[in-house]
């Protein structure tokens, strides 16, 4: 799979950086067959500006808002297990949204800066996904949650994730190097396989051990069955979520005549994952707090 195709039916951020040229955010390459792919004009501005993904930029203010009450909401359970853990997954996704305003909402920024907002994005993504497989871990009690060490051991090593995925994303806009100058000819079909493997492929292998892992804790460890309905929801909203981006995206995006994609309905349900993951999350921990 090369870029062209993951290009031309869904706009993903690597997208901004994996060109060699100056274009705007969701305009889509067409399949190298020929095939599909669909450009994303959003709303006309003056100048001959266009305003793109609209909806997805309103989506990730909203993003913002709602992880900002759960990370308020994880302060206040004080007594749970796995507290600080889970708000630094929260900060995670928080600076993602914040990234996805600029790198899949189509404001008209001058490109290098666009690049330097995709490059954090790819980075948070890689870091944040591997902070909730740790999340899954501290639910076994293998240290104790909250403490220097463990907060050691997890930061530590999801900043030597965020530091690589981002060095080589930026290495790769600006060829600093020019070691992955390749990656950015046609010729080559826009291959970079370690960004490919650390955005895309690592992220879905974390979550799919998270969910494993959260699984057996349920069922084996606290045998209980309720907790595996938010667990579930969680799974299928980011299931769906990443239907909309990868496979319904390009369907939505031609009869709208490129004012919408599926970017907004991916933000949208990978919200409500999110949302899913903490209210999972607050059942299995063992104090209670009522919402007031």
């Amino acid at each position: 799979m090369c870029l062209q195709d993951f290009c031309a039916d869904s706009f993903l951020p690597i997208c901004n950086i994996l060109t060699a040229t100056n274009q705007p955010p969701g305009i889509q390459y067409v399949n190298v067959n020929g095939s599909g792919g669909c450009v994303l004009r959003g709303i006309s501005l003056s100048h001959g500006r266009n305003l793109a993904n609209l909806g997805s930029i309103l989506l990730a203010g909203v993003a913002i808002v709602v992880t900002s009450f759960l990370l308020w909401r994880a302060q206040r359970k004080a007594a749970a297990v796995g507290r600080r853990e889970m708000q630094m997954f929260l900060l995670g996704f928080l600076v993602i949204e914040i990234c996805e305003i600029f790198t899949m909402g189509g404001f008209p920024l001058d490109n290098d800066v666009r690049k330097g907002f995709t490059a954090v994005h790819i980075a948070a993504v890689t870091a944040t996904s591997w902070i909730l497989l740790m999340n899954a871990f501290v639910g076994y009690q293998l240290l104790d949650d909250g403490t220097p060490l463990s907060l050691g051991l997890i930061a530590g090593s999801s900043l030597a994730l965020f530091v690589g995925t981002g060095y080589i994303a930026l290495d790769t806009a600006f060829s600093w190097t020019g070691y992955w100058d390749d990656s950015l000819s046609a010729a080559s079909s826009h291959r970079n396989t370690a960004l490919y493997v650390l955005y895309q492929l690592a992220p879905l292998v974390f979550m799919f051990f998270f969910f494993l892992l959260e699984t057996i804790l349920v069922l084996r460890v606290l045998g209980e069955t309720k907790p595996m309905l938010y667990l579930g929801s969680a799974a299928l909203l980011f299931a769906i979520g990443q239907i909309f981006m990868y496979v319904i995206s390009v369907h939505i995006c031609n009869p709208t005549d490129g004012k919408v994609n599926g970017a907004l309905f991916e933000t949208l349900f990978t919200l409500l994952s999110v949302v899913a993951i903490f209210v999972f999350w607050s059942s299995i921990t063992e104090d209670d707090w009522p919402i007031q």
